[in-house]
């Protein structure tokens, strides 16, 4: 086993899916996954990619990404837009409630711990 592991999307299909319906706000988008790592202890750690739409979102688990691509817009409940594009980071935290909407298919890198 190594101890050191690339985030390459060519190595393994990615994993399909969508926002649940309860929580589609506009459009129809669609997400894809490759999940790289996932640990005993609950870490997670990838890319994700999601086309156009908007979406409730409702974080139990804290998560770092890093916008690799595209703009999206996330917005917690009762506070001001967040706008997101190329270069950006961010953390969400256990609690956190709002929206994601995507404008331009974005992709993202993460680390998520439950």
């Amino acid at each position: 086993m190594t101890h050191a592991l690339t985030f390459d999307p060519t190595s393994l299909e990615p994993e399909a899916g969508a926002p649940a319906p309860d929580r589609l706000i506009s459009g129809a988008p669609k997400f894809r996954t490759w999940n790289f790592e996932e640990t005993e202890g609950g870490i997670y750690a990838g890319i994700w990619e999601a086309t156009p739409g908007k979406w409730r979102i409702v974080y139990d688990e804290w998560e770092y990404f890093h916008i690799l691509s595209g703009i999206s817009i996330v917005t917690e409940d009762g506070g001001a837009e967040t706008h997101l594009k190329a270069g950006d980071s961010m953390i969400l935290r256990p609690g956190f409630k709002g929206t994601w909407e995507v404008i331009e298919t974005t992709r993202k890198d993460y680390v998520i711990r439950v």
